[in-house]
């Protein structure tokens, strides 16, 4: 195909997609015009139901907690392929890369931010059931900050404190954590990833039944599986 046909298929693809979002854009409704049924369930049960301040990841970990099991599975599955990726890419000959150390500026910011990241990701995981954030977004500020590590300071550091068989387990165990989470409810009588736990007084760490529990798995698979893709990029610039 000539460079001029490929210009045009590709003009013509983006003038049909705009065109289908301006027309989807065109039907929402003004903002803040909520309908919708059960987000206003949500808002008034959500709470008594399952002491979760936060009702996003009441929704995330207790209402559609089957579908969050899928989506760690989908994310393990996608982490596995692109380190199966490089992996086979590093077998071939290596090209050689004009690879530029950081300055000492970057050094010490990355350094001085390394374990503030750190804390405010477990922060994030920890409260995830109280404000918002959670296992999703508590685990890659972890993860960013272990990967400040190669970035900023020094690669060998990183890989001496993520080695890739570690994080290869972390991820594994985190995901592996949810799904047998989910089958402790079937153990004591209940529907799967059923919360099995007192649901404790609302406001506390405790509180929200099984839902911290979850929360942690998934900061921990998301972590490792951030870090592990970091790992396989720092390897494959080493070798070039």
């Amino acid at each position: 195909m000539s460079r001029r046909a490929r210009t045009a298929l590709f003009l013509a693809g983006g003038a049909g997609l705009v065109a289908l979002l301006a027309w989807g854009f065109a039907g929402l409704p003004a903002f803040g015009d909520y309908h919708g049924v059960y987000g206003h369930l949500l808002n008034q049960r959500s709470l008594g139901q399952t002491h979760a301040m936060n009702t996003v990841v009441a929704v995330t970990f207790d209402y559609r907690g089957f579908d969050t099991l899928g989506e760690e599975f989908i994310l393990f599955a996608s982490v596995l392929g692109v380190a199966l990726l490089l992996r086979e890419a590093r077998s071939r000959p290596p090209e050689e890369v004009d690879v530029r150390e950081p300055f000492d500026p970057v050094r010490a910011t990355g350094t001085i931010a390394t374990p503030l990241f750190f804390l405010l990701g477990l922060f994030v995981i920890a409260h995830g059931n109280l404000t918002p954030g959670g296992g999703f977004q508590g685990g890659v500020v972890t993860a960013v900050a272990i990967v400040l590590i190669g970035l900023a300071a020094d690669r060998s550091v990183f890989h001496r404190l993520a080695p890739k068989p570690f994080a290869d387990l972390l991820e594994g165990i985190g995901v592996g954590a949810y799904a047998a989470i989910g089958v402790g409810g079937v153990a004591a009588g209940a529907a799967f990833l059923q919360s099995f736990d007192e649901r404790g007084k609302i406001g506390l760490l405790t509180s929200g039944g099984t839902i911290p529990l979850l929360n942690w798995a998934t900061g921990i698979e998301v972590t490792a599986a951030v870090v592990l893709i970091a790992s396989e990029f720092f390897e494959e610039l080493e070798e070039r």
